[in-house]
């Protein structure tokens, strides 16, 4: 029977190890401090602030690294406050507005986070010593105070060829001097760390220990929001020579993969392939929560830590998620603290009542999961290509054509069908949340809308069909010379989802008896036919930069025409009235006849349809009743710091929805006792035998 004790004792023990594992996947029992749980999908190759983003490396970097603006977490529409300014910079025109001077103000007090660039022994390392570290947090860990040659620093680097920054040439057309800088060091090895503090910019001047001074050419307001960008964050001088030392390089020791920041967090793991850690940065001065916000953020209860100081969360683990179906368990079981939503879990996770409101399903209200929902600053459109002979230019043919097929066009049907009800349909170019947006009756397009008992209404597809046979295509037909109307759609080939996208725009255009040949290829292609004006109709969609006017109303800019310029009005759109006034609107401050311009570029948009004004998508995430203080910014990804978990809650709820279920292990225990009954019986009776005297 002893046997039987041993293998019932061995079963206990590994009950009891089974239930402390499954209650705590992560091992972060008895972790002190307040902890986030997230997850990333795509491996992060990029944390080197003067390069783009992925979506998950935006929600890294951002938490690092302070550029110097940011925008208000609460307020809507976006607002751009000081984050490690004193102010936000007032443009200055001289030279008789030839140039336009921002004189900027760093905060001072302003740390960085520990690092062994900070220390000057670091920056002379014997490469066998590097071969030895498994991270650069094993050397001795420095800091000094940001100063305003930090920012001249990473401003020099947008234009290092070698850096290959995606603004480099953008900004080039912008700061004075930024161009022939470039060109200053092109002759350099890629090898070499060139010191940028020894070659000077024009067109950026320090004034003193914490103030700079940007040159920029002629009047462009838009600047201002480019400096509430990552790539405008602060690079010290330090962290490139550190990370340029002999060896490094190999041990993956460099910018991209260990950031140096001034941000309420650092990072201290980074295993790209399956986990990375972000760690309160000790040395971060420490921030107010926001006072105030936009209606209804008080009922909300995101106004509930007002003046607060951030950030609230000391450690935030993510784990890389590469399935959906893993991740969205984890999620349920209380193992991640929020959660975007996808097609395959949409039904189980949300709810649309009759009336159109959106909420979540009892499941997920009983366990106090929580929605919240954000109009992307984004739009989705189908374009007419303006030189094309068919649908394109200013006749009243070509206009009452677009028109017709702009109604025909059920955009609720397709957010409904596609997106599960996830997005707007867009009224014009301008998004929400922008300025220049008009809400409810005001805002509505006249030419495929009809206003009706408090909402918009799209008008009836006879209506399209009278404008069709306005237009000489009676019945889907030319009415000159008796042919089928047939038109061409040009798209990028996704995967097999595509057919039944396809299939369902050939039914919008079935409705007025018109012909609609889809030529799916490959994204170079679609781009190459794109530039050279050589299609008629296209799908494209366009993720604001900033949250300006200007930012959409100049992708229907004449100047801006693909095919000519190669800029980013793709439908190569022509109209003198909407040009001339885009001139006088896009160095306009925000206000009353800066939107009375905005409202009559729209009105020409609409009454010209260069594009079928498409989908603003929304956003949809879910969040766990222990986080609070999350609300969607669609401007900035830096919103850990605002962010608050009840880790005792969470605790609780956890081991409520997890409780280990035993008594399979239990019975395969039993089954395993019972098995061995027989064999100890046996044994014993050999034993028994055995002891026997011999006769």
């Amino acid at each position: 029977m002893r046997t039987v004790l041993r293998i019932f004792l061995i079963s206990l023990l590994f009950l009891a190890g089974c239930e402390g594992a499954w209650n705590d996947p992560y091992g972060e029992t008895g972790r002190r401090g307040m902890t986030l749980y997230s997850s990333f999908t795509e491996r992060p190759k990029h944390l080197d602030p003067v390069q783009s983003y992925t979506e998950d490396e935006a929600r890294f970097t951002q938490q690092i690294y302070e550029p110097l603006l940011q925008y208000h977490y609460l307020k809507r529409p976006y607002e751009l406050i000081p984050l490690t300014t004193l102010e936000v910079p007032k443009a200055r025109e001289i030279e008789g507005g030839k140039t336009t001077v921002y004189d900027i103000r760093i905060r001072p007090g302003v740390m960085y986070q520990p690092h062994p660039a900070f220390v000057s022994g670091n920056h002379s390392l014997e490469r066998s010593r590097v071969e030895k570290l498994k991270s650069p947090y094993d050397l001795p860990l420095g800091t000094r105070e940001l100063v305003a040659d930090d920012y001249i620093y990473q401003i020099k680097r947008l234009a290092h060829p070698h850096l290959l920054s995606p603004i480099g040439g953008h900004m080039s057309n912008y700061i004075v001097g930024l161009a022939d800088f470039s060109k200053k060091i092109r002759s350099f090895d890629k090898g070499d760390w060139l010191d940028l503090r020894q070659i000077p910019l024009e067109g950026v001047e320090r004034i003193d220990s914490h103030s700079f001074r940007i040159k920029v050419r002629g009047s462009y307001p838009q600047f201002v929001y480019w400096l509430a960008m990552p790539f405008f964050a602060p690079v010290p001088w330090e962290a490139e020579k550190f990370f340029a030392q002999p060896g490094m390089a190999e041990k993956n020791f460099t910018l991209d993969w260990w950031p140096v920041g001034t941000g309420a967090y650092m990072l201290t793991e980074n295993n790209p392939n399956s986990r990375m850690v972000l760690e309160r940065n000790p040395n971060y001065r420490g921030e107010p929560y926001p006072s105030e916000g936009e209606a209804g953020d008080g009922e909300s209860g995101l106004l509930a830590d007002a003046g607060k100081t951030m950030p609230f969360i000391d450690r935030v683990v993510f784990s890389r998620e590469k399935e959906a179906i893993p991740y969205w368990n984890k999620f349920l079981q209380g193992y991640y603290d929020s959660s975007g939503i996808g097609s395959d879990q949409f039904d189980q996770a949300v709810r649309m009542s009759i009336e159109g409101d959106v909420g979540v399903t009892p499941e997920m209200e009983e366990r106090g999961i929580r929605l919240s929902t954000s109009v992307a600053t984004s739009i989705g459109y189908v374009a007419f290509n303006w030189d094309d002979p068919v649908v394109g230019g200013p006749s009243e043919r070509t206009r009452k054509l677009r028109q017709a097929l702009s109604i025909a066009f059920d955009v609720e049907e397709q957010i409904n069908i596609f997106g599960n009800g996830r997005g707007i349909a867009a009224q014009g170019p301008v998004a929400p949340g922008i300025f220049g947006y008009r809400e409810g009756r005001e805002g509505i397009n006249p030419v495929v809308y009809d206003w009706i008992d408090g909402k918009p209404q799209r008008k009836s597809i006879e209506a399209a069909r009278r404008l069709l046979a306005e237009a000489g295509y009676p019945n889907g037909r030319d009415a000159r010379t008796g042919q089928p109307l047939v038109l061409y759609l040009d798209t990028v080939t996704r995967g097999p989802g595509d057919k039944a996208a396809f299939d369902w725009y050939r039914r919008q255009f079935e409705k007025l008896a018109i012909q609609l040949e889809i030529r799916a290829t490959d994204w170079n292609r679609f781009q190459e036919k794109i530039r050279k004006g050589a299609t008629q109709l296209f799908r494209l969609g366009w993720n604001a930069d900033y949250p300006d006017p200007e930012n959409f109303l100049f992708l229907l800019y004449g100047p801006q025409g693909r095919a000519k310029s190669q800029g980013e009005n793709a439908s190569n759109y022509v109209n003198a009235e909407y040009d001339a006034l885009f001139e006088r609107m896009k160095n306009m401050s925000n206000s009353p006849e800066r939107q009375k311009i905005i409202d009559r570029m729209v009105e020409i948009a609409r009454r010209d349809a260069p594009w079928i004004w498409g989908t603003h998508p929304k956003e949809y995430s879910l969040r766990h009743a222990w986080l609070s203080n999350d609300k969607p910014n669609n401007m900035a990804r830096n919103n850990i710091k605002y962010l608050k978990v009840d880790g005792k809650k969470r605790a609780e709820l956890r081991a409520q929805w997890n409780k280990p279920v035993l008594w399979p292990i239990g019975l395969i225990v039993l089954a395993l006792a019972l098995s061995a009954f027989p064999a100890v019986l046996s044994y014993r009776k050999r034993e028994r035998m055995a002891a026997r005297p011999a006769a």
